[in-house]
């Protein structure tokens, strides 16, 4: 029979259990969202006035970037362009990555485009052979292969992806699990009314980028209509249209993808926090495959080795037991490769490959 004092002790120990357990025994679910290309600098500082007033990039429009997305203050500034990153998730999770504040995050890959930067958030490490988007089928295991290979995750793991190379970088036929990328159709062999309505629009949608990539939004509604039938426990979104959009110098376009993602986030949270399945058991981790230019205006639209800054990137995480942070301030400096074991360890398992994988981020715990 137990006695007030064991009782107390028994309480005080549930009290102090580190809030890395804490977390890991309340999150069930993870969903993974990519923007590409999306720099840290509008993240944090909101539309960018130099580039806004250059006739190169503002498409006729300047103004209507202005009254769009400006406001003298910076806080209220980047809240127009990201309003449910700046409201929820800064109240609720946790922001990193902004340089001005000492939080540095950064590629460690030295190629600082995307099929390396992708490869080294899903295997959490890098691999210096991976220096092409065209490069062959990943050889290294990562993360949600490894996770559907595990018993509570198995057939539960599933990718949406707006760019077809992902077929690669997360090697389809030995991840065994369903990436569904471009073009590809939705829904498999019995596809419900919805997922054949989107797949005649996405056939016959505009294709800017020809077969390699659809736009974004065939991606998103995928994606949920996946999310809301399968009950998926692990499930990434790849977006693309911020840097394809960047890429042709297309400021308005670019800040408007960006907007949208947004929107498409909070549409995400809501639904997860909505949904009996998934309600205060899931965690939502968004971040970039790689930076693009700040220093020098003119090489916004660009990123690679030739960028001098094009290796700084930003993440954002939410979900239950995780410290509400916000904008993460102080001397930091974090890498990419860390994402993959640090998503892991929000589902309370550890990554393991056979190759090193790199140390979670202590942060994001406690």
């Amino acid at each position: 029979m137990f006695t007030r004092k064991y009782v107390y002790l028994i309480a005080l120990f549930l009290l102090t259990l580190p809030l890395s357990l804490s977390a890991q025994s309340k999150i069930e679910n993870l969903i993974i969202v990519t923007c590409d290309g999306l720099r840290w600098q509008d993240v944090f500082t909101g539309m960018d006035s130099a580039i806004a007033n250059n006739k190169k990039f503002f498409q006729g429009d300047s103004a209507g970037i202005f009254k769009a997305y400006w406001n003298d203050d910076v806080k209220e500034r980047r809240k127009k362009l990201f309003p449910f990153l700046w409201t929820t998730i800064a109240k609720e999770g946790q922001i990193y990555g902004n340089r001005a504040l000492g939080t540095r995050v950064d590629n460690a890959n030295p190629y600082w485009f995307s099929y390396p930067g992708y490869s080294e958030i899903f295997c959490g490490f890098v691999d210096t052979a991976i220096n092409s988007n065209e490069y062959k089928p990943n050889p290294n295991t990562n993360l949600l292969e490894y996770l559907n290979g595990q018993s509570q995750f198995g057939g539960r793991v599933a990718a949406f992806c707006a760019w077809d190379a992902f077929d690669r970088i997360l090697n389809e036929p030995r991840s065994k699990f369903p990436v569904v990328s471009a073009f590809d159709d939705c829904g498999g062999s019995t596809p419900n009314s919805n997922e054949q309505l989107l797949n005649k629009l996405r056939k016959d949608s505009f294709k800017p980028w020809d077969s390699e990539e659809c736009f974004d939004v065939f991606t998103h509604y995928e994606a949920m209509e996946y999310l809301t039938i399968h009950h998926p426990k692990v499930m990434y979104i790849a977006y693309g249209e911020t840097d394809e959009d960047a890429h042709s110098g297309h400021y308005k376009d670019y800040l408007n993808a960006a907007h949208q993602d947004d929107a498409w986030l909070k549409q995400i949270w809501e639904y997860v926090q909505g949904d009996a399945n998934y309600r205060n058991k899931t965690a939502l981790f968004v971040t970039v495959d790689h930076g693009r230019g700040g220093k020098q205006k003119e090489k916004w639209t660009s990123h690679g080795q030739s960028i001098e800054d094009a290796h700084e990137i930003w993440f954002a995480v939410i979900g239950p037991g995780i410290p509400a942070k916000g904008e993460i301030q102080g001397e930091l400096q974090l890498f990419q490769k860390q994402f993959a074991q640090t998503m892991a360890s929000l589902l309370g398992v550890t990554f393991t490959a056979e190759h090193p994988v790199g140390e979670k981020i202590p942060q994001v715990f406690k």
